[in-house]
């Protein structure tokens, strides 16, 4: 097998991750975001200049030594920051994982389409896809985004047939209504969306913020479990995710 030179600018990696994806997973967080959100807990993954350089053979290595610990479920999860910014040098890396039957996963805000994430989509099993919000307006307030280009993202996933979970982080007087909720469900189902996931609102990551890395900034308290139950009932959901963000 010819063994690839490329790199991955890589912020961390979790080895024994379970919130990322079905089974124990290693999860690899990389660097580099377009999107600048008020509640973001890894503000320092924002810029592309951070985090390490790290060769894409080195990261295939660990990945298997990790792989006594995925038996049939888990895998490897891509996270981020944004980890299709770096789409081009991922696809290598991927392509070697999928010829080792590693599942693959990414989770991502769907703020990116282009020539590099196509040619990655078909060796990706599962999507997990954060939808900030379900309201145009409120989502650029939130992110500095466009809700399109999630919109755009979605409807690649259903037209491909792809596995995807759905996530949002629920902050009071933001995404904390019912109404906004029923329409993040209704937007999102198919018979491709595995799950839906709405996950508490931390303060977890403030002793990242400054107002030069998190300028939309919001100040919100933390979401209890007691509204969460309450949404998910809303949409007729079972919560079974005990992922929070």
């Amino acid at each position: 097998m010819t063994m690839s030179v490329s790199q991955l600018r890589v912020h961390k990696i979790e080895s024994m991750g379970t919130l990322d994806g079905p089974g124990i997973r290693t999860v690899v967080f990389l660097q580099g975001c377009l999107l600048h959100c008020g509640y973001c807990h890894n503000a320092d993954t924002w810029q592309a200049t951070g985090g390490e350089w790290m060769e894409t053979d080195a990261l295939f290595d660990l990945i298997m030594h990790n792989r006594a610990y995925f038996k049939k479920r888990g895998g490897v999860t891509f996270s981020g920051g944004e980890p299709l910014l770096q789409a081009k040098a991922l696809l290598p890396l991927v392509k070697r994982l999928k010829e080792e039957d590693i599942h693959v996963a990414v989770d991502t805000s769907g703020a990116i389409w282009n020539d590099a994430v196509e040619a990655l989509f078909p060796y990706i099993d599962l999507v997990l896809l954060d939808v900030k919000h379900t309201n145009a307006l409120a989502y650029s307030a939130l992110t500095g985004g466009r809700l399109s280009h999630t919109i755009l993202f979605l409807e690649r996933l259903k037209e491909a047939a792809k596995p995807y979970w759905i996530r949002q982080v629920i902050i009071a007087g933001i995404t904390d209504s019912p109404l906004q909720v029923k329409i993040l469900d209704a937007l999102t189902a198919s018979p491709f969306r595995e799950k839906i996931e709405l996950l508490p609102y931390h303060n977890m990551g403030e002793h990242k913020w400054s107002p030069e890395t998190l300028p939309f900034k919001i100040v919100a308290h933390e979401t209890s479990d007691e509204v969460i139950e309450e949404l998910y009932k809303a949409i007729g959901v079972t919560n079974d995710a005990e992922s929070t963000i």
